[in-house]
């Protein structure tokens, strides 16, 4: 199990076309490249995915392109959860069916359900399919932390393998990490914090900002991972803007920006994620220029206009 779960996993973005239709194709281009970089595993269908934004249909599909163009070259996690333990449930059995290879379960938003319900959500679905999975703790987006007792507790059973962290909280990472078993998965949901994790004893990272240079990503978990912390620390610090800028705004807004300008996918989103504010996408250009991101015709500094 030490392995289940362990190096670069990226969370790869949905495509969508202009129209608002799922981009199979752009998908299976993405995860060409994600491949090409030699990443350990993708994520499909979190938040990044704009997964709340899916419909039933679409996630069967989704996730089937995933699994069939990866063909085993890496492992596929499937995003599943909501504030309908029934639902979640559903989604994990499909997800299961459809040959995805481990589940990342969100924590249930909105309803802020105490811990006891939360231990309760997560063994309903631990008990329903055999996947490994991966306790995913999000308060800024969920409206309630997962307490280290909790996830503790839920580590005892033998198919929740480990916790995506992204509490930013070092002090509750440290926690998660020198609490929970030998070999149950810490991994970063925080590009910023990757290279802390590491060096603190996690795992690796569940990672926004590969989505567009996983093999920068892939160079840093791998350095940390090996102990060699003077040329991760490097790169930690050389990525960093770039892991800041990925939150301008909400996730996914800025990546998919990004990839947009590149040529990768179209600029598209579904409500209520919108694109940028003129003052982010500026910022935004050009700190991606200023790394030699964007295309020559977009390298071009730009300013605010009054």
């Amino acid at each position: 199990m030490a392995d289940t779960f362990r190096g670069t996993y990226t969370a790869l973005v949905t495509p969508f076309t202009r129209d608002g239709a799922l981009d199979l194709e752009a998908m299976g281009g993405l995860i060409d490249e994600q491949l090409a970089a030699g990443v350990d595993g993708l994520v499909v269908l979190g938040t990044t995915g704009e997964s709340p934004t899916v419909s039933a249909d679409e996630f069967g599909r989704i996730l089937d392109t995933a699994v069939t163009q990866a063909g085993g070259a890496c492992t596929i996690i499937a995003g599943v959860g909501c504030n309908d333990t029934g639902r979640t449930v559903e989604q994990a059995c499909e997800a299961e069916a459809l040959g995805v290879d481990g589940l990342l379960v969100v924590c249930p938003y909105y309803s802020k359900p105490s811990q006891a319900g939360i231990y309760e959500h997560y063994t309903r679905v631990a008990d329903a399919v055999a996947l490994p999975q991966l306790v995913y703790n999000i308060e800024g987006r969920t409206g309630v932390n997962i307490e280290t007792d909790t996830l503790v507790d839920l580590a005892s059973h033998s198919n929740i393998v480990g916790v995506k962290e992204a509490s930013n909280d070092i002090d509750q990472i440290m926690d998660v990490v020198e609490r929970t078993p030998d070999g149950f998965a810490v991994l970063s949901g925080s590009d910023h914090l990757t290279y802390p994790l590491i060096a603190l004893g996690g795992d690796g990272t569940i990672s926004v900002l590969s989505n567009m240079i996983p093999g920068a990503v892939k160079a840093l978990v791998d350095a940390a991972l090996a102990g060699e912390m003077a040329e991760a620390r490097r790169l930690h610090y050389e990525q960093l803007p770039l892991a800041r800028g990925c939150f301008l705004e909400g996730s996914p807004t800025p990546i998919k920006t990004a990839l947009a300008w590149q040529g990768r996918i179209e600029e598209a989103f579904r409500l209520p994620i919108a694109p940028m504010r003129p003052d982010t996408r500026l910022q935004w250009r050009n700190l991606l220029a200023a790394h030699g991101l964007l295309p020559e015709a977009m390298t071009t500094p730009l300013r605010a206009t009054a």
